[in-house]
This record gives C-alpha cells, sequence and structure tokens, in this order.
C-alpha cells in the first residue's frame, strides 16, 4: 500500500452505503448508484439481503468475516447475503460506484449455479481485487452503462443490465488462478454444495437469544434427508475435508467475527453458536484457535 507524507485523517466507520429504496430493490431485483458520501458515524456490521459489486476508490479497510483487507486505490469489491461486513473509511468520503442485486435477479431466465458457488461470493473466496489504470477504467465504464440503462425504459433492459454485471464478474475471474475454477458435477458435489449452502444459511447470528438449530453433521444430514455416511464421504470426496471440519471452521469463523465486531460477553456468543454451557464454548474455541475466546477479543 502507498503511504503519503501528511497525516492521515483518523479513520472512521461505514455505518451505512447511500441510501436506498428497499422495497424498490425488493421489486426490480436490482439497484445500481454512485457513490459520493460521508460516513455515517455508527457502524454497522450485519448481513445485507442482496449481493453487491462495487467499485471503490476511496482509502478505506474491509471488514469481511473475520478478516479485514485494506483498499487503497481502485478496488473492485464483492458482497454476499450471506457473509456480513463493515466499511472503516481513512478519507473524508466514500467514492466509486455500487450494483446491488438479488439471486434471483441474475438467474432469470437462466439455470446456472448459484453465485454462492462462485469464487468471488462463497465463503473463503477473494472479495477485493486491485485495479490498475486500464482496468478500473473498463470497470467504471461499466458501471456508467448500468447506472444509464436502469434509468431507460428498454424491454430488455433487465437483461442488458445482467450483462454488464456478469462483465464486472469476468473481469475479477480473469484475475483468478484457473485452479480456482474446478467445478464437481457429479452427485457428490451436489450433497456437499447442498451442505455448504445450509451451513451458510445459519449465519450471521444476529441475536444470542436463540442457538444454532443444527450443529453436527447428523443434524445436517437429517435435514437434508440423507445418511450422515453419505454425507460425510461427499464432503471429504468433493473438498478433502470432513463434515465436522467444515462446521468448526464456520463456527469459529462466526465466533471470531462477534467477538471482534459485537460487545456481547462470551456466554452469550457460545450460546448463539449452540454451545449450552459457556466452558465448552471456551475449550472448543482455544481447541481450534490456541487461544481463549476472552483473549482473542483482548488482542483484537
Amino acid at each position: 500500500m502507498n503511504t503519503e507524507s501528511a497525516p492521515a485523517p483518523p479513520p472512521r466507520q461505514l455505518g451505512t452505503h447511500q441510501d436506498l429504496n428497499a422495497q424498490e430493490l425488493k421489486l426490480k431485483g436490482f439497484k445500481a448508484y454512485e457513490v459520493d458520501t460521508a460516513v455515517n458515524p455508527g457502524p454497522t456490521y450485519r448481513r445485507r439481503d442482496f449481493y453487491k459489486v462495487a467499485l471503490v476508490t476511496s482509502h478505506c479497510t474491509v471488514h469481511y468475516a473475520d478478516r479485514s483487507i485494506e483498499l487503497n486505490g481502485n478496488c473492485l469489491m464483492f458482497a454476499n447475503p450471506h457473509i456480513p461486513y463493515s466499511i472503516e473509511l481513512h478519507a473524508p468520503r466514500l467514492t466509486g460506484y455500487s450494483c446491488l442485486f438479488t439471486e434471483a435477479f441474475m438467474k432469470e431466465n437462466d439455470r446456472s449455479e448459484s453465485l454462492q458457488q462462485s469464487p468471488l461470493f462463497k465463503v473463503g473466496g477473494t472479495p477485493i481485487f486491485h485495479l490498475d489504470a486500464v482496468q478500473a477504467a473498463y470497470a467504471q465504464s461499466i458501471f456508467q452503462k448500468i447506472l444509464a440503462e436502469q434509468g431507460t425504459e428498454y424491454l430488455f433492459k433487465n437483461d442488458l443490465i445482467r450483462t454488464y454485471i456478469q462483465l464486472l464478474i469476468h473481469e475479477a475471474l480473469r484475475m483468478q488462478p484457473a485452479e480456482t475454477f474446478l467445478q464437481h458435477k457429479n452427485a457428490a458435489s451436489r450433497i456437499t454444495t447442498l451442505f455448504l449452502e445450509l451451513l451458510e444459511r445459519l449465519f450471521p447470528i444476529e441475536s444470542p437469544d436463540k442457538a444454532l438449530p443444527l450443529k453436527t453433521a447428523q443434524d445436517f444430514a437429517a435435514q437434508l434427508a440423507v445418511h450422515v455416511n453419505h454425507l460425510n464421504r461427499a464432503v471429504k470426496e468433493v473438498t478433502g475435508r470432513s463434515t465436522t471440519a467444515h462446521i468448526a471452521e464456520r463456527v469459529i469463523g462466526e465466533a471470531k467475527a462477534l467477538l471482534h465486531h459485537t460487545d456481547w460477553d462470551v456466554a452469550a456468543i457460545g450460546y448463539g453458536l449452540g454451545f449450552e454451557y459457556s466452558s465448552y464454548f471456551n475449550n472448543f474455541f482455544k481447541k481450534h484457535t490456541g487461544s481463549t475466546p476472552l483473549a482473542f477479543r483482548r488482542a483484537v
């Protein structure tokens, strides 16, 4: 990252982006806008109800799940409805472009796989792409076409906007290594995809009052109406990791995010993640991270 010789302004938190007509987004399935706004004082770390592709041109840090990624220069950012994020701004204003859309909008008249399977939107994928001048100019031109098109009465404008969004997605995919795109088409892959999507739908935890309804491989297998041995074999075959390992990793990721971004006490976080007693949560967290929840919170 480049550093400036003059002192940088103190970081501020982005709580919400430009005010949106939520009902309009729900009805149309998409909304695009140019971003040039000051920052709201209170941070918001929560799941949105839509997918997002943004061209960010301000110096900021994206807190994405349990990761933090600095953006300095022109960047493409991808976000999905299943992973909460917030933006910490290091400049007076947030600038760029943003396009919000639902999966139903993107899949209209299309039988393509879920967006959740895209390397850009899946958990653990790469949500941020730093652009050079040529790439940034191209991305800006696409956003401007989307903005212009959404205000027209053209009969097939939704198809055209979907094409523009796909162009932005493909521009980012070209920056990914080819092995990222390996797709499995067999029955094991379908079962694994269903399991991973079901796992993601459990998060984020928005209240500590209700415990996770699914905690074990047996719970997920019952929900998917398959034998637990079949689920375990499929997940292992496709991902190389056990069902239990995926569940544990996701729970730990959510625990880190809650410890970092909320003021809930450790016992409440543990209960929300399915641990009846805080000692069980403490032992589980330490086993997987080498640190107690309280020590992790104090360190971040």
